[in-house]
């Protein structure tokens, strides 16, 4: 049987753009559908004809949704290649085909031979769109010649507008649907945007920037790879997230400004860079493409960051297949790549801030004094998160005076606040207490806090927080501790048997604005070989986790390391108790005895 058999009547179907679109958002295909298969059986009951067939026609074949009465190969395939009577001629099949006898019927009537599907009678009714577009035709076959009555003609008619009506429904629903997709996703990309604006405002750190931008583009545009890489000079460095580092962003951190990158082209041309596909790579270098290949990269954007003269640098979105942006996804980029770059500026300027601040922090942190008959070791370890800056601190210093004896003074504090004015306050108030304890030689260390807390409030300083003043005097049988804890953390003393306990005794923190509070000194003789360590809450305080177990677990570790070096003890201490993660500064002091009598 020829192509032509299966034409379902006319001489032409014209292959215009807007018939094939109407045709394409009607949903139907090769595949059988209920609906059209309900219009055949209504053709074959109504007409008594052995075969129906609702035929759509498309660019290259018919396909037959609906059908009755067809034999195989049509009937499994349900297609067949457009005939060539219809690639030859452009005129819309627009008029009912009525042929009593196809065989005797003049040319043209209805296309092609008979043999293979038997056919003799034809009637064709063509379906179309709200706008006149063929877009197939809804036809009945007899085996043997018959005459079409009017009744025939008037039934196929009504049929055949019913089913056109039924596709053009089809078409209008498709085309709302298209529409409520369209306006859902820029409703949601509006949405991301509006986020965007409002969490990357909450940013401080260039890392935590690339992890909120990641965040938000991933359930929408759903990349695999999300990347910052910013300019410095004439160089390019990617920022690299220290919480979850990617082995290409660590391979290739830096690189020219000048080099084979898509993220170099987009910064110098200041313009958008699509890698559709690995077949794009053939124009940049051999790193950017070992660079895809080490993140299993198929395609990728890179969208400039503007910048006052050139851009900041450039964000970069992969996807592990190919991936073509339209005109709303750039414009979200673009939009997204500005509220990036006004968060890369903050982010910049807060870094060089917490820079500056932790350096004054360090270069504040008391070298440690020689003492003879003690070992003196301090740990400082600033927060985990890389925009905390905090007033925790240090400090051990000779007692001044001649009747000091060899004592010697020791200090753990923590200012409120977690910012470079914390900071600040931290140096004036560490200043202060050791003028204070130069004016108020032969007292004990309540002496030297009520002197602070006098000044903090009459020079308008305004620090509060909590500290642990302390002296350290020799002694026959060991040395003299004297303390007053001012709201701090419980200093803990571990004996060189290796029993520890926890010095509780303490007063409330110190503030500008509360009443003299009353301090008290406390003292407790420390034997030969003892440890005393003095700590901040950053070691032991952490969200989800218990406070006094924490303790617990360092008063172990000191008591269990009596005879390791004291700086590795307290590194050790730190690595199990406070981790990695920590949320504040951690500082510790601690001081251990020498074995034997002091003097």
């Amino acid at each position: 049987m020829s192509n032509d058999d299966m034409v379902p009547g006319g001489t032409g179907a014209p292959a215009d753009g807007g018939r094939l679109r109407a045709l394409s958002r009607t949903g139907l295909g090769a595949e059988s559908h209920e609906d059209m298969e309900r219009f055949a059986r209504l053709v074959a009951h109504a007409l008594g004809v052995s075969v129906a067939l609702v035929s759509l026609l498309e660019e290259e074949r018919l396909v037959f949704p609906g059908m009755v009465g067809l034999g195989e190969p049509w009937a499994s395939s349900r297609q067949s290649p457009l005939p060539d009577s219809l690639r030859r001629h452009g005129s819309a099949l627009d008029e009912p085909i009525m042929c009593d006898d196809v065989r005797s019927a003049p040319s043209g009537c209805v296309s092609g031979a008979v043999d293979g599907l038997g056919m003799v009678a034809y009637a064709g009714m063509p379906l179309t769109d709200d706008r006149g577009n063929v877009l197939g035709v809804l036809a009945a076959v007899d085996t043997a010649p018959r005459a079409w009555s009017d009744q025939d003609r008037e039934t196929l008619r009504d049929l055949g507008l019913a089913c056109s009506g039924e596709l053009r429904l089809r078409i209008l629903a498709r085309s709302a649907q298209k529409v409520r997709g369209q306006a859902q996703r820029s409703f949601e990309r509006s949405q991301l945007l509006l986020r965007a604006a409002d969490d990357l405002a909450d940013t401080t750190g260039l890392a935590q920037v690339r992890r909120t931008i990641k965040d938000l583009v991933t359930s929408d545009l759903k990349p695999v790879y999300v990347g910052l890489a910013l300019v410095e000079d004439d160089r390019m460095r990617r920022v690299v997230d220290t919480a979850d580092p990617s082995t290409m962003d660590v391979a290739y951190e830096e690189y020219g400004l000048d080099s084979d990158w898509p993220t170099a082209l987009s910064v110098r041309t200041n313009t958008l860079v699509e890698v559709p596909d690995t077949d794009e790579l053939r124009d940049y270098s051999p790193e950017a493409r070992a660079a895809f290949s080490l993140l299993g990269l198929s395609s990728a954007v890179c969208v400039p960051l503007p910048g006052t003269h050139i851009p900041l640098g450039a964000l970069v979105l992969g996807w592990d297949s190919t991936h073509e942006i339209d005109v709303v996804e750039r414009a979200m980029l673009r939009s997204l790549a500005g509220y990036t770059a006004r968060a890369v500026e903050r982010a910049v300027f807060v870094d060089h801030r917490v820079r500056s601040a932790r350096s004054m922090q360090q270069a504040m942190l008391t070298d440690l004094p020689e003492i003879p008959g003690l070992e003196i070791a301090a740990l400082y370890r600033p927060a985990a998160q890389e925009d905390m800056v905090g007033g925790d601190w240090y400090d051990a210093y000779p007692l001044p005076g001649n009747d000091a004896g060899g004592a010697v003074a020791l200090t753990v504090g923590d200012i409120t606040g977690h910012d470079i004015h914390a900071a600040a306050l931290m140096g004036q108030v560490r200043s202060m207490l050791r003028q204070a304890d130069i004016d108020h030689t032969g007292h004990g260390p309540v002496r030297a806090i009520t002197a602070f807390e006098h000044a903090n409030r009459e020079l308008g300083v305004h620090a509060s927080g909590t500290m642990l003043h302390a002296y350290l005097r020799p002694q026959p049988e060991g040395w003299l501790l004297t303390w007053t804890n001012v709201g701090h953390m419980t200093p803990l003393v571990a004996t060189a048997e290796g029993t520890t306990d926890q010095l509780g005794e303490h007063n409330l923190l110190f503030h500008p604005d509360i009443p003299d509070w009353p301090r008290t000194d406390h003292q407790r003789l420390l034997k030969p070989g003892s440890t005393l360590l003095l700590f901040t809450d950053g070691l032991v305080e952490h969200r989800g986790h218990d406070l006094d177990a924490a303790i617990s677990h360092t008063a172990y570790m000191l008591a269990s390391g009596t005879r390791e070096p004291l700086s590795a003890l307290l590194g050790e201490i730190a690595d199990k108790v406070a981790g990695a993660a920590h949320d504040d500064d951690v500082v510790m002091l601690a001081v251990r005895l020498a074995d034997g009598a002091a003097v």
